[in-house]
């Protein structure tokens, strides 16, 4: 366990650097709620379009991992939206919260597959983003607006993400080559996209939000970083899933939350700190879960 969160280190670095600059000099919060932007809106999507576009999806070889990680999503997307019927669960923060329970750090879950498995490990990463960010923002946007009041199918259509992710779809499908010098500067802004994203999510890191629902807050963790991760891993095992693939899965499955969940609450009328709060404990508790769950699925397999 100790390799692997020698492994990850580096880019939990990032977050606590992002951390550190924003609450000790003076490039505070002003300064990285622009950075945000520019990751949510130019970024992120960019690199989401080149890395899908140049993944080879190869359908006949993924579609198990493919399955697998829809499902995990649909079942954080069942158990977060089960919530709401409980006793004493305040509709707003549900609505608010749900989506911490089952989207992920792309972010992290990029830059890990490649510390992890390199080149293959990326692609399979890349396809999971392409077929369940769509998915993800939808159970998001969905929540947040029938709660709100927003018209759904515009919240989703404006949507950067899912807007990369269709158009990356799209082009792989087409088989779209890009030329060099077009494909080198995409790549490039890409590039930018994970430590300035890693180093956003640890400008953001806060907790105090989590005292307006405790309870709420313990469950949807308790669903991201528990039920998730044993689901990723039994799936893997269910579906013969190759080994690589598997673990590809689990990695996804124990992902923290997506930081941007800040962003579209507070955006669509949410209750913003306590989704930071969320995304904050979801951060931390991420960097304890990833080398744990790791270690599990290494004992597994023999590894």
């Amino acid at each position: 366990m100790l390799d692997t969160a020698l492994l990850l280190l580096p880019d939990f670095l990032l977050i606590v650097a992002g951390w550190t600059i924003c609450h000790r000099t003076a490039l505070d919060r002003p300064v990285w709620e622009s950075v945000e932007r520019l990751v949510y809106w130019l970024l992120f999507p960019v690199l989401l379009f080149v890395s899908i576009v140049r993944s080879p999806l190869a359908p006949a070889a993924t579609m198990g991992l493919a399955a697998g990680g829809v499902l995990t999503v649909l079942a954080g997307i069942a158990l977060a939206t089960a919530l709401r019927w409980l006793p004493g669960i305040d509709p707003k923060l549900q609505a608010s919260g749900a989506q911490v329970a089952f989207r992920f750090n792309s972010y992290v879950a990029l830059a890990m597959a490649e510390r992890i498995g390199g080149a293959p490990a990326l692609a399979w990463v890349a396809l999971l983003i392409a077929l369940c960010v769509p998915l993800c923002n939808i159970g998001a946007v969905w929540s947040l607006a029938r709660h709100g009041g927003h018209r759904i199918g515009a919240e989703l259509i404006r949507n950067p993400l899912i807007l990369a992710t269709v158009a990356g779809l799209l082009g792989n499908l087409a088989g779209l080559q890009l030329p060099v010098p077009v494909a080198t500067t995409l790549t490039r802004i890409g590039a930018a996209a994970l430590p300035l994203g890693l180093m956003a999510v640890g400008a953001g890191l806060q907790f105090g939000g989590l005292r307006k629902a405790p309870g709420l807050a313990t469950a949807l963790l308790t669903i991201r970083h528990a039920l998730l991760p044993a689901a990723g891993l039994g799936l893997g095992l269910l579906l013969g899933l190759p080994t690589g693939q598997a673990q590809v899965l689990l990695l996804f499955a124990a992902m923290p939350t997506a930081s941007s969940c800040f962003v579209l609450a507070a955006r669509m009328g949410g209750d913003g700190p306590y989704v930071a709060g969320l995304v904050t404990a979801s951060t931390l508790l991420g960097m304890i879960g990833l080398p744990v769950a790791l270690a599990a699925f290494r004992v597994l397999h023999g590894g």
